[in-house]
């Protein structure tokens, strides 16, 4: 078996368990959860500036910068979605 189809073999299975853990999920805990993901998401940045700034070839490069792309959206629109979430419970005011 070659390297890139136990790569895909893992991406695979990951995508699939991340899927049915997010599923179980109670809709009251989506917002902690929001914010924990939001700090994976800030690690995958700094992961796509090494890779995107790594210099080895231009694919290495070019996924980087579609990961940095793609990780700073999702912390974004997590905060903004967070924000928005905890907004509902604030106390009307008067």
């Amino acid at each position: 078996m070659s390297i890139w189809m136990a790569l895909l073999t893992i991406f695979v299975l990951a995508t699939l368990l991340g899927f049915l853990v997010i599923a179980k999920v109670p809709p009251n805990l989506h917002t902690p959860l929001m914010s924990g993901s939001n700090a994976i998401s800030g690690i995958t940045i700094v992961g796509a500036l090494l890779a995107a700034g790594g210099g080895r070839d231009w694919f290495s490069q070019a996924l980087g910068i579609l990961a940095l792309i793609m990780a700073t959206v999702n912390v974004a629109g997590g905060f903004l979605v967070t924000h928005r979430m905890l907004r509902l419970f604030r106390k009307p005011r008067s």
